[in-house]
């Protein structure tokens, strides 16, 4: 498979057993399968050089240290090295997104990369992504995941099968990485974009080395943020289902009221109560639309404030060489 140059961008944190063993797999397959494409590894230190050890990487020829500012978490820190290193992209150099950990394996690299370099033509524009099909986790956290997926299946109308490990073009980087959703979830954005994809099946390895940060409280928080991308979907969604509910409500109480006042039918008690348990139900639902609603616009009008910000940014910036 004739490859071109590879850009891995992947963020650590405290975990630089994991990173060497990771970099040692992916020039192996690089070697093996990859025609020894040249391959060059952005790292990101989200504990923000607070971590001795980073210090042995900053020797190695192929290895770019990217220091944020704060520790931003796996996400955010992918970002924000993307955003930093956009502007030295090739148009033709592709970049691979991967955890350092282990559960993005070296060895599915040649299949995700296939459809960018099998296409030539296409690959500019099109993005590949890892499908999970297997993880190797415990009992009480796939049950989790799996609600999890249910419930952002039925707010998004999106099957969430899919994490960090993605590879795209450096013109693509350059398109898309300036996006506002991208500060609020990394994953869950690349699913969100009216981009072409392609969903290569990729097992979830296991860990080289250590053990995982992640507590049920980031989890949660993450599992929020996935859901950021897609707030004017949800929005509209919940809207239909608040409006059915007060629409139900109005008819049952015209219902009632009609029985009440144009027959000598008895209404029924389970009636009455049935009707005031709906205008209550339309009443919360109707105070929960003004709130996600406020909180949509607030997150719609801050997303594009930072991203004119980006764009004036951009402009300022000089378009070549002084003369």
């Amino acid at each position: 498979m004739a490859c071109r140059s590879i850009r891995i961008v992947s963020p650590i944190y405290r975990d630089i057993e994991s990173f060497s063993v990771l970099r040692e797999r992916l020039l192996a397959v690089c070697t093996s399968s990859l025609n020894g494409a040249r391959m060059r590894f952005v790292v990101i230190d989200d504990s923000a050089g607070t971590d001795p050890d980073i210090a042995r990487l900053r020797d190695l020829e192929d290895v770019e240290i990217v220091d944020p500012p704060f520790s931003l978490g796996h996400q955010r820190a992918i970002v924000f090295a993307l955003r930093r290193i956009a502007a030295t992209l090739e148009d033709h150099e592709i970049v691979v997104t991967m955890d350092a950990d282990g559960e993005d394996q070296p060895e599915d690299l040649e299949r995700l990369l296939a459809p960018l370099i099998d296409d030539p033509g296409a690959s500019r524009h099109v993005m590949a992504l890892a499908l999970r099909t297997k993880r190797r986790e415990t009992r009480a956290f796939k049950l989790s995941y799996r609600v999890f997926r249910v419930l952002f299946r039925a707010l998004t109308g999106e099957v969430v099968r899919t994490g960090n490990y993605a590879a795209y073009s450096g013109w693509l980087t350059k398109q898309i990485i300036g996006h506002p959703y991208f500060d609020m979830s990394y994953s869950s954005t690349l699913i969100s974009l009216q981009t072409p994809r392609v969903m290569v099946p990729c097992e979830r390895g296991t860990r080289y080395a250590g053990r995982s940060s992640m507590h049920p409280g980031r989890l949660i928080a993450h599992g929020l943020s996935m859901l950021m991308p897609f707030t004017e979907r949800i929005a509209v969604r919940a809207l239909m289902s608040f409006s059915a509910i007060i629409a139900t409500s109005a008819l049952a109480a015209l219902a009632v009221l009609a029985i009440r006042l144009f027959t000598e039918s008895a209404v029924p008690g389970w009636a009455t109560y049935t009707l005031l348990f709906l205008l209550t139900l339309s009443l919360i639902a109707l105070g929960n639309f003004v709130v996600l609603f406020a909180v949509f616009s607030q997150t719609r009008a801050m997303s594009f404030a930072n991203l004119h910000a980006t764009i004036d940014g951009r402009s300022r910036e000089p378009s070549g060489p002084p003369a």
